[in-house]
């Protein structure tokens, strides 16, 4: 007799609504975020690359708030207590974004698996994929502004 095989990153349905919820309640410092990198992006291509992400991030953030009130009914309140840490370049604000993009992917993971099987899951998958391709992006950057 074998015993179940379980993946070290399974997750409940109760941990992922959590994980839902704090990923959209840090949203106030990923849109400071990335004014700052914007602001900071020396060439129009550049800023729109970022711009483009932001706006997916955007999409992220209300796809999880209109999960969340599906799933729980009610709605996602409050933001992190989490300071904001200014970025000090270009470089290092593009080396977070990437860094960033790499935690989002092991965090919507949990939640993916703690997800029933259906529309929320699926969506949570894209946003997955959303996530590996601003990683992407982000490696062109760094690798744009290589010195």
């Amino acid at each position: 007799m074998r015993s179940e095989f379980v993946p070290i990153w399974n997750t409940e349905f109760p941990q992922a609504l959590q994980m839902i919820k704090e990923a959209v309640q840090g949203e106030r410092n990923d849109e400071l975020f990335y004014d700052e990198l914007i602001n900071l992006a020396p060439t129009k291509e550049q800023v729109a690359i970022i711009e483009s992400i932001r706006n997916d991030e955007r999409g992220h953030n209300k796809m999880f708030r209109e999960m969340y009130r599906a799933l729980t009914g009610q709605e996602i309140t409050g933001i992190s207590n989490e300071q904001y840490v200014k970025v000090q370049s270009y470089e290092e604000g593009l080396q977070r974004a990437l860094m960033g993009e790499l935690g989002a992917v092991e965090r919507y993971r949990n939640i993916w698996f703690g997800l029933p099987v259906g529309i929320y899951k699926d969506t949570v998958y894209g946003i997955i994929l959303d996530e590996l391709k601003h990683a992407a992006k982000y490696n062109y950057l760094i690798t744009l502004n290589l010195k």
